[in-house]
């Protein structure tokens, strides 16, 4: 049978192309959710959403061909992804219609080709993290997560002035477009469905590909930092996505935290530390790379980390003798969390291999790193070796 997945564009029936019409003129078997089915007389209707539903109802129809209208496009967080495996045994036509970005993105006079694009409609997601590393941020809301209330995330993440834009009933004659900055429009309400463009002028992107943050970018004084090289080799073995939540205990002045706040740009990083001098060291290198995701944590750890939510990845360069404690209270939020701990003693290294031993993380990798840096006297240049380092990391092996 002919089946035709259609893009019905917006919900207006300006919005729809010409070969959807056709296509939906030849069908006598019309399927979709309520409201698209609405206006069409002398056909069978079925309102239904679910693929597996809609796949159910096609192999039963007695002839084709059958429609399926689906809103917006068919390639723009549609249900057509989940039908295409379904309906295998069909022939399946696509007709693309006109997505709520394309049309919003026109509204406004701009062009998308570099939107940045996030879906928090009825799923997980970090869209303040997406729109601080991105200058441009399409963000679909619905459900319990409305536009408002990203505006309200988005002042908490330190991003109030970010400039946003919302489309509510697109397409329709009561259509409305709201545009301010977040802090203006937080706590707003808006529909349910609204789309939202936010606009980030500076948005924190890395200089490089690869972590190469200098030492000298941080401010020091006389807290501990975790030194350029060793931090370049940590944050590799730390296995970062761009979505991870990543804890870092006993952060220093928070060197760790800042690259791993770059890498993890969608993501989340929490900076625990209990030294005061430090936690403000901290702040400052915060604010100096305008790291948004990056959260301060003061205190010591592991009563610091009870609150904290769960992580994928924790960076561990401070302990102050409590290492066995914060290992389980990461494996206990995450059973699949991976460590990485630095040691500049032999007793710390054997402290970290009793704990892996211990808490079962068997899948481990160990290596040690001897850095030596050039500095001049005089008209000379020295080798001025560094301390050794060694870099352990490691994950519960699970099946």
């Amino acid at each position: 049978m002919k089946v035709y997945l259609v893009g019905v564009g917006l919900g207006n029936p300006d919005t729809m192309t010409v070969a959807a019409r056709r296509a939906i003129e030849e069908s006598p078997l019309l399927i979709g959710a309520p409201r698209l089915l609405e206006g069409y007389e002398g056909k069978t209707l079925l309102p239904l959403i679910a693929a597996a539903d809609i796949a159910a109802a096609i192999n039963s129809a007695p002839e084709g061909p059958a429609a399926v209208l689906l809103s917006g496009d068919v390639g723009f967080y549609s249900g057509a992804r989940n039908l295409y495996p379904l309906l295998q045994a069909h022939q399946v036509v696509t007709i693309p219609g006109i997505s709520s970005l394309v049309y919003f993105c026109a509204r406004l006079r701009t062009p998308w080709q570099d939107v940045h694009l996030v879906s928090a409609h009825g799923r997980s997601h970090n869209a303040p993290g997406a729109v601080q590393s991105h200058g441009k941020t399409f963000i679909l809301t619905g459900g319990s997560y409305r536009a408002g209330d990203l505006c309200a995330d988005l002042c908490a993440w330190g991003l109030e002035n970010v400039r946003v834009s919302v489309g509510e009933r697109l397409s329709y004659p009561d259509e409305a477009i709201t545009a301010g900055t977040a802090g203006e429009l937080a706590g707003r309400d808006f529909d349910s469905l609204a789309v939202v463009l936010a606009e980030n002028p500076a948005p924190v992107r890395r200089p490089f590909q690869a972590p190469a943050l200098s030492d000298g970018d941080f401010l020091r004084d006389k807290v501990p930092m975790t030194k350029e090289e060793i931090r370049c080799l940590s944050i590799a073995k730390l296995h970062l996505r761009p979505d991870h939540t990543l804890w870092d205990v006993g952060a220093g002045t928070g060197s760790v935290s800042c690259e791993g706040a770059l890498a993890v740009n969608e993501g989340r990083v929490y900076a625990v530390e209990r030294k005061d001098e430090a936690v403000e060291l901290l702040r400052r290198n915060r604010e100096a790379l305008g790291l948004s995701n990056l959260h301060i944590v003061p205190g010591l750890a592991p009563e610091a980390l009870r609150e904290l939510p769960a992580p994928d990845r924790v960076f561990l360069g401070g302990t102050a003798g409590s290492m066995e404690e914060i290992l389980r209270c990461a494996l206990e939020k995450n059973p699949s969390v991976r460590f990485v701990v630095n040691a500049v003693t032999l007793e710390t290294l054997s402290e970290i291999l009793r704990c892996f031993a211990a808490l079962g993380i068997d899948d481990t990798d160990m290596v040690q790193v001897s850095v030596t840096r050039t500095r001049k006297a005089g008209s000379y240049h020295l080798m001025d070796a560094q301390n050794p380092v060694w870099i352990v990391s490691g994950e519960v092996r699970h099946g």
